[in-house]
């Protein structure tokens, strides 16, 4: 279970890793269909809808993303779950995964 609270001063660094292809058209929590190719991402805890910027840490890049799903998280020790347009944008598409910091 997932207990969304209020993160003004949100921000953490941690594991970023992506998803899209099995979730692509598919309905996210409050029935929008999840495109992969949108600048969107997923959180165990921020609210729907929370704009965050994601900063790659190995590369330098930052991107906003608008936080509106709860995810499939399917790894433990991830914060965020890009969509796969996010990941491309910040660099992380082909390795898969990539230290990041999240700041609301």
């Amino acid at each position: 279970w997932h207990y969304p609270q209020n993160h003004y001063n949100y921000e953490e660094e941690g594991l970023a890793s992506w998803y899209g292809p099995g979730f692509h058209g598919k309905p996210k929590p409050y029935g929008e269909l999840f495109d992969q190719n949108a600048m969107t991402a997923a959180h165990k805890t921020l609210p729907l809808p929370t704009v965050v910027l994601v900063t790659n840490l190995e590369n330098g890049r930052s991107i906003k993303v608008v936080i509106d799903d709860r995810g499939p998280f399917v790894y433990e020790g991830r914060i965020i779950d890009l969509s796969m347009g996010a990941a491309k944008a910040l660099g992380s598409y082909k390795k898969g995964t990539a230290r990041v910091r999240v700041k609301a």
